[in-house]
């Protein structure tokens, strides 16, 4: 695996179909929302009592505004570059995909999906965020292929080359660099993993509805915590444009944000829920 990350140049188009293309970038992205879909289909009959048809609806919706919430949100952080080229909007194949995006419109559709179907908000939350986390680890490999989002030059055995065209300026002479995709992928499976065996210990030693409904927040600010955390300190060694404030990377004040909303939210959940004990 060493080996083939260093020597091999990846390209984004799989296959041409005349005017059209399969791309690496689309298929590694829908890879991941059947990832997600499966794993929460799985999670939602086992643990949390909800039947596919519902969890199919969610997740139409979910879909459609998460990448749109994804690319509003690249557009937006982007706004000169689009309005100087529109149609670089529609081309999503090419990237442009923000996760934070995403995830502020999927908390959008979740609240509103949770108040007309009569149901907790968190429990929808905890049930989705291990698919999330899948879909994020699974998905990052789109991004090898479009060679993007990578790190610092490197001489480590595992930095992958990019070509010369896609690295930045002030970096032409140097070949290898660090997989920051990689370690995004890699960190994000972990978050799964670890989400699902909280989940499995939830509801194995749950004593009360007041101690699940407890765990669903906890595995809620779980997943935004750590990801936050991941992705706070691996956007140190991104090498991609983004804004700058405070001498920070714009997805670091977001990923902070997100911290202290998540931390806020534990906090004043508990005290609420202990008050009305």
């Amino acid at each position: 695996m060493i080996n083939f990350l260093h020597n091999f140049f990846p390209q984004p188009i799989i296959i041409n179909f005349g005017p059209f293309a399969l791309h690496w970038y689309g298929l590694f992205i829908s890879l991941g929302i059947l990832a997600a879909l499966l794993i929460t289909i799985h999670l939602g009959k086992k643990y949390f009592h909800l039947n596919s048809e519902k969890i199919i609806d969610l997740s139409f919706y979910l879909i459609i505004f998460g990448l749109i919430g994804a690319r509003l949100y690249d557009v937006l952080l982007f706004f000169p570059y689009y309005l100087d080229n529109p149609l670089q909007i529609l081309k999503i194949w090419q990237g442009g995909l923000a996760i934070h995006g995403a995830i502020i419109a999927g908390l959008i559709v979740v609240y509103f999906f949770a108040k007309k179907a009569n149901l907790s908000f968190f429990k929808i939350t905890a049930l989705l965020v291990p698919g999330l986390a899948l879909g994020q680890a699974i998905g990052r490999f789109g991004n090898y292929f479009n060679q993007e989002l990578f790190g610092l030059p490197t001489n480590l055995p595992w930095g992958i080359p990019i070509e010369i065209i896609n690295r930045p300026l002030g970096y032409l002479n140097y070949t290898y660099f660090q997989p920051t995709f990689l370690y995004e992928s890699i960190g994000s499976f972990l978050i799964f993993i670890g989400l699902i065996i909280m989940i499995k210990k939830i509801h194995k030693n749950k004593k009360s509805d007041l101690t699940l409904k407890r765990g669903y927040v906890v595995v809620t600010v779980t997943y935004m915590i750590l990801y936050s955390i991941l992705r706070f300190f691996l956007e140190f060694i991104r090498l991609d444009d983004t804004l700058i404030f405070l001498n920070l990377r714009w997805p670091q004040i977001i990923s902070l944000f997100f911290i202290f909303v998540a931390i806020f939210t534990l906090i004043f959940y508990f005290h609420v829920s202990k008050k009305n004990q």
